[in-house]
């Protein structure tokens, strides 16, 4: 088991939708700001990782599954771990309760250390990873596949300046934030997301223009991000319709 860490906090406004739930794609944000307080608190923060190797996390794939959104102004309980890791990938956990104790939200995030000047993973230090407490393993845990899309509804947008974060590239909690948006506003009020996969393939710049390709099933869609004739991004999401009571 590797070190735990928590906090509480009431959700504010701007951290709910139209509905008054949870906003997903900036609460992975948040999420990843907790884990960097637990690092700072072992020392292991993304100045010290910076400084003293040369390296900044970089995510590489969630698997979200949601028994409930939470709601505005509702207590939740955040709760990590980063549980394992092997020579080139760490795997952390993040679990979210609500006053009573019940999971709402398991996120498990898949983590690579790149060189900054290179942009290429490197191998996870082990003095690095030590104070986490989490195993090591020999096993590379693999996401999913994704097939490639056909017959793909397309968008366009262009990267602004607030899609772009410290890295000097869009800013991980963006990609689901589109592939939410190219579902559209009616399809979004009338269905819950109970289960999501992200997996990040290639960063993407400043001012780029930017692909957001999506194929609609029965319970699930499918989502791919392109830019400059390449992948940069795949999803896959399963929903479910609400009942006439908001279920």
């Amino acid at each position: 088991m590797g070190l735990r860490y928590q906090e509480k906090m009431t959700l504010p406004f701007d951290m709910v939708d139209v509905q008054q739930e949870l906003k997903i794609p900036s609460f992975l944000a948040y999420c990843l700001a907790l884990s960097g307080r637990q690092s700072e608190l072992l020392g292991r923060g993304d100045k010290e990782i910076f400084e003293q190797y040369g390296l900044v996390w970089v995510v590489t794939d969630y698997e979200v599954a949601i028994t409930r959104l939470p709601r505005y102004q509702e207590t939740i309980t955040i709760e990590t771990e980063a549980i394992s890791y092997n020579k080139f990938f760490c795997y952390r956990i993040f679990c979210i309760y609500d006053e009573e104790g019940d999971l709402l939200i398991k996120i498990l995030a898949y983590f690579v250390l790149i060189d900054f000047e290179t942009r290429r993973v490197t191998p996870v230090p082990e003095e690095l990873i030590a104070p986490y407490q989490a195993e090591k393993v020999k096993k590379v845990a693999r996401a999913s596949k994704y097939r490639s899309l056909e017959q793909a509804i397309e968008q366009e947008r262009k990267v602004g300046y607030w899609d772009i974060d410290l890295n000097g590239h869009v800013n991980n909690s963006k990609y689901l934030e589109w592939m939410y948006e190219s579902l559209g506003y009616e399809f979004l009020t009338s269905h819950r997301l109970t289960y999501f996969q992200i997996k990040y393939v290639k960063e993407i710049g400043p001012e780029a223009s930017v692909t957001t390709r999506v194929v609609q099933e029965e319970e699930s869609s499918l989502h791919e991000i392109w830019s400059s004739g390449q992948l940069h991004a795949q999803g896959m999401m399963k929903w479910k319709r609400q009942d006439d009571k908001g279920n």
